[in-house]
């Protein structure tokens, strides 16, 4: 990426600050683009002042405009976490859509390769295990959490759009569970919430009787995996998680004992349209982009752990939002 102008939107988030960063590391001039309405200018207040990186507060579902050349632009602008979802399904489902339109209007502009992160929800409740890419998925599309799924399958196809009504240079990255550093802790996914939890001596709560699976992905794996696809030409889309599956239960246990608590677990409710199943078929991003995960779920919880220790003991305080 040396030499290279990157646009980001969504940069301030939780992989978006990563994906920033490790741009930065690699000589990329990079253009971060956030409304800040799940992402924090704390996430990447380390880059701000360096010469090659830029952040500007920006709605994307409105006028997206940057100045100069760019070279590729990664679309990750989105809420990401149920929790923040639902509680904003219109400005989801206009970051799918309205703001797609605009990255890929951008892409174009500047004969730009766009790169749009889409999700594993969009398998919805999967018939098939593994998820390969050719799967379509078993989506309820007016249920609860269609707002993201939906929004993330109309992204795929606008994309798909420009590329073959267009020209558009663009690719198609299919991101399973990732986790680590920078996750907000009352964001509601599964890791952030045991660990706050767990850190705390709560009660761990597990969703159901804890059955259901996932396979979860430490965020420099997810990275290394964005930045791979982005700098081919493969279109995708392509799959990139961890294939090590492993139910919610065992996850809670884990996370219990790396962090030594006390905390019982506790079973609740389970969501509306909660997948049963989650496991990435990666063959694809293995032959053609050469990219497995590197660190295993124990090392990575670790790493996720020391984070979520040293924001308690600097006094961050950890409420909800």
């Amino acid at each position: 990426m040396n030499g290279r102008r990157v646009v980001v939107t969504g940069g301030a988030g939780f992989v978006g600050s990563h994906l920033c960063e490790r741009l930065v590391a690699e000589g990329a001039e990079v253009v971060c683009l956030d409304n800040f309405l799940t992402g924090s200018p704390r996430n990447v207040r380390h880059l701000v002042g360096l010469p090659v990186f830029r952040l500007v507060e920006c709605d994307v579902t409105g006028f997206v405009h940057v100045p100069g050349a760019v070279d590729l632009v990664l679309h990750l602008a989105s809420a990401a976490s149920p929790a923040d979802y639902l509680r904003h399904p219109i400005a989801t489902l206009k970051a799918g859509s309205l703001g797609t339109l605009h990255a890929l209007g951008l892409a174009r502009e500047k004969e730009a390769r766009l790169v749009l992160a889409s999700t594993s929800e969009v398998y919805g409740d999967p018939l098939e295990h593994p998820q390969r890419e050719s799967y379509w998925g078993n989506v309820n599309p007016v249920g609860p959490r269609s707002v993201y799924d939906e929004a993330k399958r109309f992204a795929e196809a606008l994309t798909t759009a420009y590329r073959t009504s267009h020209g558009t240079d663009t690719a198609i990255v299919r991101i399973f569970n990732t986790y680590g550093p920078r996750m907000r802790p009352y964001d509601g996914r599964a890791i952030p919430t045991f660990v706050r939890q767990a850190l705390r001596g709560e009660p761990i709560t597990v969703a159901g009787d804890g059955g259901q699976t996932r396979s979860v992905c430490y965020v420099d794996d997810t990275v290394e995996g964005i930045v791979a696809l982005a700098r081919g030409g493969l279109t995708g889309p392509v799959n990139i998680g961890n294939p090590t599956e492993l139910t919610m239960l065992a996850l809670a246990e884990t996370v219990r004992h790396l962090t030594g608590s006390e905390s019982p677990i506790r079973f609740v409710g389970r969501p509306d349209d909660d997948p049963e199943i989650r496991r990435p078929d990666i063959s694809l991003a293995a032959s053609a982009l050469g990219w497995r995960p590197k660190i295993d779920v124990i090392e990575g919880l670790r790493r996720t752990i020391a984070w979520f220790t040293r924001e308690l003991s600097e006094s961050q305080e950890l409420v909800p939002g």
